[in-house]
């Protein structure tokens, strides 16, 4: 089993920054990849960003050039560092671990992210 646990949320105005981190534990080995997900009232969950085991990333368009995702691995954590913040990317962010095959996902909490106009 793996253990996702987030931490960083909070409320922010438009234009400020926010740190989200994802601590990792159990079976850390089986993970083929790893995201930040999100999803607002009302919406479906939606893909912020993924970070493959090579180190790959990709990126919602909606946050190209203002989030990056990236790993420490010697502290089992997954970061999503966020800039330049909007109302709209207010939501639950949720940390996600990627298998190979057809084993479900693993999910943290979520913590919530607040951005103020």
């Amino acid at each position: 089993q793996v253990q996702l646990v987030e931490s960083g949320g909070g409320s922010v105005p438009a234009g400020g920054s926010l740190r989200l981190s994802c601590l990792v534990s159990g079976r850390i080995y089986e993970i083929n990849g790893m995201g930040w997900y999100r999803q607002a009232p009302g919406s479906q969950r939606e893909l912020v960003a993924r970070i493959t085991t090579g180190d790959s990333t990709i990126y919602a368009d909606s946050v190209k050039g203002r989030f990056t995702i990236s790993r420490d691995n010697a502290k089992n954590t997954l970061y999503l560092q966020m800039n330049s913040l909007k109302p709209e990317d207010t939501a639950v962010y949720y940390c996600n671990a990627h298998y190979a095959g057809l084993r479900p996902d693993s999910w943290g909490q979520g913590t919530q992210v607040t951005v103020s106009s």
